[in-house]
C-alpha cells in the first residue's frame, strides 16, 4: 500500500512539474475589439488551440484604439510572451506596436489585418480581395450588370477594408455597376444603421448593398426594413448573426470567413516558431459564399 501511495505521489509530482513547464510558455493575443462577434470567435479559436497544445494564452482587448493597442503590447512584453499574435486596430498605426515587439525580440504574427511596417513573421488572413470580388459577382448574378449599388466601408486604414473595397471595385468595373454611394460605417452595426438611413433618404433607387462586414450589413438591414424597401444585402465575415439573417431570408448572402480557424492557425504557427520551425510568411484561409 505504501509503495502505491509513493508511486501515485511521484506521478502527481511529475504532472505538476510538467504542467508548470507548459504554463511558463505564454502566447499573447492582442485583439482590435471584443465588441465584434467575429473577433470573439477568433479569440475562442486561439484559446481552444492554446489549451490543446498546453500554452497559456493572454488576451487583451485594444477597444479599437491604437493607443490602447500600444499599451497592451507594452504590457505583454513585460509578461514574457514568447510570441505576439495581433489583430491590428489599424494597419498603419499598429506599426508602433510591432516595432515595440521587434525591439523586445518577440516574434509577431498578424491575424485578419496586416501591418504596414515592421518585422512580421507570418500573416494569417482570408483573401479579402477575392472576397470583395465574390460579393460583387454574386450581386451581378442576382441583378445583372449595371445594378445600382451602395457600399458600406469598414474602418479606413485597415487592410481588410482596403482589400475588400479593392475586390469589390474589380466587380464594379467588370459588371459596370452604378455606384450611388460608398461610405464608411467603421465595421459597426449602429453606424451601419445610421449611414444607411441617411443614404436611403437621397439614394432611394438603390438595388443592392455590399457591406464590408456583417455588423454593418445587419445595421443596414434594420434601416431598409424601417423604410419598407426590398434591397439585396450582401455582408462579409459569416458571423452567427449574419448567417442567421441569410438563412432567414433577410440578407441575400454573406462572404464567410472562418475566424475560429484564423485564431487556431495563429496558435499553431506560434507553436512552430517557439519550436524553431520554419513558417510561411502568408497563410491564406478559405472563403465561401453563404446563401439561403
Amino acid at each position: 500500500m505504501k509503495k502505491l501511495t509513493t508511486l501515485a505521489s511521484s506521478i502527481m509530482l511529475s504532472l505538476a512539474i510538467s504542467g508548470t513547464a507548459l504554463a511558463q510558455e505564454t502566447i499573447a493575443l492582442a485583439v482590435s475589439t471584443l465588441d465584434n462577434p467575429f473577433f470573439v470567435s477568433l479569440r475562442d479559436g486561439a484559446q481552444k488551440k492554446a489549451d490543446e497544445l498546453g500554452y497559456k494564452l493572454v488576451v487583451l482587448d485594444s477597444q479599437n484604439d491604437p493607443a490602447k493597442e500600444l499599451a497592451n503590447v507594452e504590457d505583454l512584453t513585460v509578461r514574457g510572451a514568447k510570441v505576439l499574435l495581433i489583430n491590428p486596430t489599424d494597419s498603419e498605426a499598429v506599426s508602433n506596436a510591432v516595432a515595440m515587439a521587434n525591439r523586445n525580440n518577440i516574434p509577431v504574427i498578424t491575424l485578419d489585418r496586416g501591418a504596414a511596417k515592421g518585422n512580421v513573421v507570418s500573416h494569417i488572413a482570408s483573401d479579402n480581395v477575392a472576397g470583395g470580388k465574390m460579393a460583387g459577382d454574386f450581386i451581378a448574378e442576382k441583378l445583372g450588370d449595371g445594378a445600382k449599388v451602395i457600399q458600406l466601408e469598414g474602418i479606413a486604414g485597415t487592410s481588410a477594408a482596403r482589400e475588400r473595397g479593392e475586390g469589390f471595385k474589380q466587380a464594379i468595373d467588370a459588371h459596370k455597376f452604378d455606384v450611388l454611394a460608398s461610405q464608411p460605417a467603421d465595421f459597426d452595426r449602429t453606424k451601419g444603421l445610421n449611414v444607411m438611413e441617411n443614404l436611403l433618404a437621397s439614394k432611394g433607387a438603390v438595388q443592392a448593398v455590399f457591406a464590408q462586414n456583417d455588423e454593418m450589413a445587419l445595421g443596414a438591414l434594420r434601416a431598409i426594413k424601417a423604410a419598407n424597401k426590398q434591397i439585396l444585402i450582401v455582408g462579409f465575415d459569416g458571423t452567427d448573426d449574419g448567417v442567421k439573417a441569410v438563412k432567414g431570408g433577410q440578407m441575400a448572402a454573406t462572404i464567410a470567413q472562418q475566424p475560429e480557424l484564423i485564431g487556431e492557425l495563429g496558435v499553431i504557427t506560434a507553436d512552430k516558431i517557439i519550436k524553431g520551425e520554419t513558417v510561411d510568411t502568408k497563410i491564406p484561409v478559405d472563403l465561401k459564399v453563404i446563401t439561403k
